[in-house]
């Protein structure tokens, strides 16, 4: 719990593993005479796999750093690339390794270590672990993303005006689309992560950034909440519309990596007055830019991101800064997962047809809408996430790649592909067979059917503005 040899129960309930040890039940079991609890009586689960608290600067009274000496004790419930990929060679050759901020391989590997079911399980402290670690990191980046780190370049344009979007298509994506949203992360050269940060480190992030959000014209224009200074009525107002970001729990990335520590101080959340752009705060990166509307525009919600991300990159330069990138990783923050782009940008579709499938007995047409959008580079998900239906055939249709492609490229091939789906959706409500649907996917995409045109029997209408719920931390 701590370099004390005892805890009291106040500054107990700062930690973040105080509600897994038991909380106030176990607490007042274990309390000695003098009302504090001796730190060994606890079965602390960010020691189950080894490790011990020596005291790391970065420390908080909230969040104690755990120190590996040796390589963790990883088991079958550990399912990360980063379990799967560090030997007790490459540890032992990392071990000792610090970045010039303190961050160690002890810390980037902690919430991998102690949150087992994650999928990436290693995090970066700051841009300077992204070269220190790379032995670590860039078979976890190949392991995720298919991207060869060590002989790859990464591409970046920010060009809406090169988007190729006819007018056909944007007939057809607004009788079929709910809402879009292009969302990524953006970081500041010269603070740490919010993994390795320090009090400072987040206040100097969020300076830079309240100066981007008060220089915002136009409909760009907005309000920022500060996270610890929410009323009531602004918490309420922000939760029904999905604005607040996850909040730190014992099964996401934030708590075991050390991106909660002081929470919430310095973090926050911004938004336009039409509630297009949103911006979170030191959560999880420095910044989370997100860009939204109803409909099918996608042009229009590119071109918003865009100017969204140019305005940080502006305000980082005025303070002497840049944004954290570099031609082999492209855009770097916090989590291997969203290098390069980090860009998702994903539609609310409306596919009654695939969602029908979902309850076929037969498995290759459950997985039908599933093997569609892999065909074009696209990921579905139903209500309950991945590989489940949705309600009212309303599925979040997606990007699946980050890393080796432009954003100009990666929204066109969501276009591209997105175009394909509702062309097949169409081809099965007018009476086309699953077998029928795969045999298409399966030619070359010249031979396929021209874009559709026509609207499900029953387009929902949608009077408010998309919610900005991300997918789980990774």
């Amino acid at each position: 719990m701590g370099a004390a040899a005892s805890v009291s129960q106040e500054d107990a309930k700062k930690y973040p593993q105080y509600h897994i040890l038991g909380g106030d039940a176990e607490f007042e079991k274990l309390k000695g005479e003098d009302g504090t609890v001796a730190k060994d009586k606890y079965q602390d689960p960010y020691l189950k796999y080894g490790g011990s608290y020596k005291g790391d600067p970065k420390d908080t009274p909230d969040f104690n750093y755990v120190t590996f000496e040796s390589i963790p004790t990883f088991g079958p419930e550990h399912k990360s690339l980063m379990a799967k990929t560090l030997t007790p060679e490459l540890f032992e050759k990392l071990k000792d390794v610090k970045s010039s901020k303190g961050y160690t391989l002890s810390n980037a590997i902690m919430t991998g270590v102690v949150t087992p079911h994650l999928g990436v399980g290693v995090t970066a402290g700051d841009e300077e672990c992204w070269d220190l670690f790379k032995d670590l990191f860039y078979p976890v980046i190949k392991g995720w993303h298919g991207y060869d780190a060590a002989t790859s370049k990464h591409p970046m344009d920010l060009d809406p005006s090169k988007l190729v979007f006819t007018d056909e298509q944007k007939e057809t994506f607004n009788k079929y689309v709910v809402s879009t949203r292009i969302r990524a992360a953006r970081n500041i050269s010269g603070f740490s992560l919010p993994t390795g940060a320090t009090e400072a480190d987040r206040a100097g992030v969020e300076e830079v950034l309240k100066q981007t959000f008060s220089g915002l014209s136009g409909e760009l224009a907005g309000t920022y909440y500060e996270l610890g200074s929410l009323t009531e009525e602004q918490t309420k107002f922000l939760l029904e519309r999905g604005f607040l970001f996850q909040i730190p729990t014992a099964r996401n990335l934030l708590t075991g990596a050390g991106a909660a520590r002081s929470w919430p101080n310095n973090r926050g959340i911004f938004h336009n007055e039409a509630r297009t752009a949103l911006a979170w705060v030191n959560e999880e990166d420095h910044c989370r830019i997100i860009s939204m509307e109803l409909g099918g525009n996608i042009p229009s919600v590119f071109s918003r991101f865009c100017d969204l991300s140019n305005a940080i990159k502006a305000s980082a330069e005025a303070n002497n800064t840049k944004l954290m990138w570099n031609e082999t990783l492209g855009f770097l923050g916090t989590c291997p997962s969203n290098l390069g782009t980090g860009l998702r940008a994903s539609v609310m579709v409306v596919l009654p047809e695939f969602n029908k499938l979902m309850s076929s007995e037969n498995h290759a047409d459950k997985e039908l809408l599933e093997t569609v959008c892999a065909a074009f580079d696209l990921q579905p998900r139903g209500s309950a996430g991945e590989h489940s239906a949705a309600e009212g055939g309303k599925f979040d249709v997606s990007n699946k790649q980050r890393l080796g492609f432009s954003e100009v490229q990666l929204v066109q091939k969501m276009i591209d592909g997105v175009t394909r789906v509702i062309e097949l959706e169409q081809k099965l409500a007018a009476g086309a067979t699953p077998d029928e649907i795969r045999a298409i996917i399966a030619k070359p995409a010249e031979e396929a059917a021209p874009a559709a045109t026509e609207a499900p029997a029953e387009a929902p209408a949608a009077d408010a503005a998309p919610a900005a719920t991300e997918e789980p931390a990774k």
